[in-house]
């Protein structure tokens, strides 16, 4: 129970930073959309989904997995962090600034691709934005290696706070001060530009905020590169940039594969991008979970690996955390209704809310598959993280190939939930061979198969009724229903858990007396 508390209280920290900083870019969703709105906003909204789908490739090969080795690492007799710390940044340091030049040279073809209206010069912005993204890797792998959740929590959230007042300077207030200033050489420059070179801009501005929060973490560091360690780091970490990339494609290149292969005009796919984009926000809620999970879990594995009682460990976490994942899921898609007329401001936007459940279910599948692939990292078999991943990136290009251009945005949903569900599956059978865990997979099974029924029911409800109070009383009474098939099926354990464990007790005590 301890390493559990000790995960939890961790995650708590990585969860807090990560679900403020996701809820607070969540504010950006009505902002964009409604000031996004417009036909030409739409565009630009679907210009901006494509960039950064594509920024997430650059980030793969600019960190090349050198996060993961730093963990790695950090805990092997004969280490020192110190040495560590130097060798893994100063990798980073001179491949960054190398990735940044070729990409800048390499600017007009780039433009050419993504077709930003001949503005090559975002190409540059972006560049720099990724540049100082990568540089910022190695020093909050540090705080999240060093138990620093604190710092990290604080880093995170104070850097998206940025990011939103640095668009809406962009986006809000300087179009209004420009209309004043016509003549003025600032608002000269600024009507030359456009609104998705704002957003890159407020990003790299985010960007700089960070490495100066981080200040403290590398101002000491000097160019002092053991070889010897770098060697073995490159050795372990490069299998990662494959399966990175891979990973990639299954995760945010369907908006670039929406782009080129719907069957109308640049415009009409890039509108059909936005849409799907803004309705993928939904996910939030399960991939905030996600994202959370990873940062205090990786770290935790490596940490935990040595204890024989590891793998019951393991076993544990993952249906706690699936049982977490699931109440996300209903919490999202029971009132999705809700949920869209809060966040999603322009109407057409909410043409694509039926693609939000299947990628809520795709998530799920993508969270599992994070817990179970601990398998291949802690027997240094990344290769087979490898192949499993390739098989995932080739469900993903064919099943958008192929259905894309007669289903569109449901191709695309459809094939990333194929794709997860069939790399989960893999996973778990290959990683019971290698690094037996004693899952309880009825369990989990049951609580997942519920989970549907209850959505499914809501589903059914909505059918008989067009009002919203009615559908959101529905699913409170099935989140309720949930919760408490929880707390039943788990009350053993939860009596033993820290504050909530006397509330659980006292609750089935009173049952009892009932």
């Amino acid at each position: 129970m301890s390493g559990i508390k000790n995960l939890a209280g961790q995650t708590v920290w990585y969860g807090l930073s990560n679900v403020g900083k996701k809820m607070l870019a969540y504010l950006l969703t009505p902002l964009l959309t409604y000031l996004l709105s417009d036909s030409k906003g739409m565009i630009d909204y679907g210009n901006i989904s494509i960039i950064y789908a594509w920024v997430s490739v650059a980030n793969v090969v600019f960190t090349y997995g050198m996060e993961t080795a730093y963990f790695r690492f950090s805990n092997q007799d004969g280490v020192d962090r110190k040495i560590l710390f130097r060798t893994s940044f100063g990798s980073i340091i001179i491949t960054t600034f190398f990735l940044c030049f070729v990409i800048s040279i390499a600017r007009i073809p780039i433009e050419r691709l993504i077709d930003l209206n001949h503005h090559t010069e975002y190409i540059v912005w972006i560049a720099i934005m990724i540049g100082l993204d990568t540089l910022a890797a190695i020093p909050l792998a540090k705080l999240r290696q060093e138990n620093r959740p604190r710092k990290y929590a604080f880093v995170n959230l104070f850097s998206i706070i940025c990011n939103i007042i640095f668009i809406i300077i962009f986006l809000v207030y300087l179009p209004l001060w420009v209309n004043g200033h016509l003549e003025n050489g600032f608002s000269i420059w600024y009507k030359t530009k456009d609104r998705t070179g704002f957003v890159i801009l407020a990003n790299v501005l985010e960007n700089i905020v960070v490495m100066l929060l981080l200040f403290t973490e590398w101002k000491s560091f000097r160019f002092k590169i053991d070889f010897t360690l770098l060697k073995k780091l490159l050795h372990y970490s490069t299998p990662m940039i494959i399966i990175g990339l891979a990973g990639m494609v299954n995760e945010v290149m369907d908006r670039e594969f929406l782009a080129k292969w719907l069957p109308y005009t640049a415009d009409v796919n890039k509108k059909i991008v936005a849409i799907y984009s803004a309705n993928y926000r939904f996910a939030i809620f399960i991939s905030l979970f996600i994202q959370a999970f990873k940062m205090a879990a990786e770290p935790f594995f490596f940490n935990q690996s040595r204890d024989k009682n590891a793998p019951s460990l393991y076993a544990r976490i993952m249906k706690w955390f699936v049982i977490t994942l699931s109440v996300a899921f209903l919490f999202t898609a029971l009132f999705l209704d809700l949920w869209e007329h809060i966040i999603i401001q322009g109407k057409e936007y909410r043409t694509g809310k039926d693609v939000v459940p299947i990628l809520l279910c795709a998530n799920i599948c993508l969270g599992i598959y994070y817990n179970l692939s601990v398998w291949y990292k802690l027997t240094d078999r990344m290769l087979m993280g490898l192949y499993i991943t390739l098989i995932g990136a080739a469900i993903t290009i064919v099943g958008n190939y192929f259905f894309i251009p007669k289903f569109g945005m449901y191709a695309s949903a459809w094939s990333t939930f194929i794709c997860y569900f069939v790399m989960m599956i893999i996973c778990y059978l290959i990683g019971q061979k290698y690094f037996p865990v004693p899952y309880n997979v009825k369990k989990i099974a049951a609580y997942l198969i519920v989970m549907l029924l209850l959505y499914f029911i809501s589903n059914g409800i909505a059918h008989f009724t067009n009002s919203l109070v009615i559908k959101t009383a529905a699913g409170i009474l099935l989140m309720i229903l949930y919760i408490l098939l929880i707390a039943w099926a788990e009350k053993k354990e939860l009596q033993s858990m820290p504050v909530i464990g006397k509330y659980v007790q006292k609750y089935f005590i009173k049952k009892a007396a009932l």
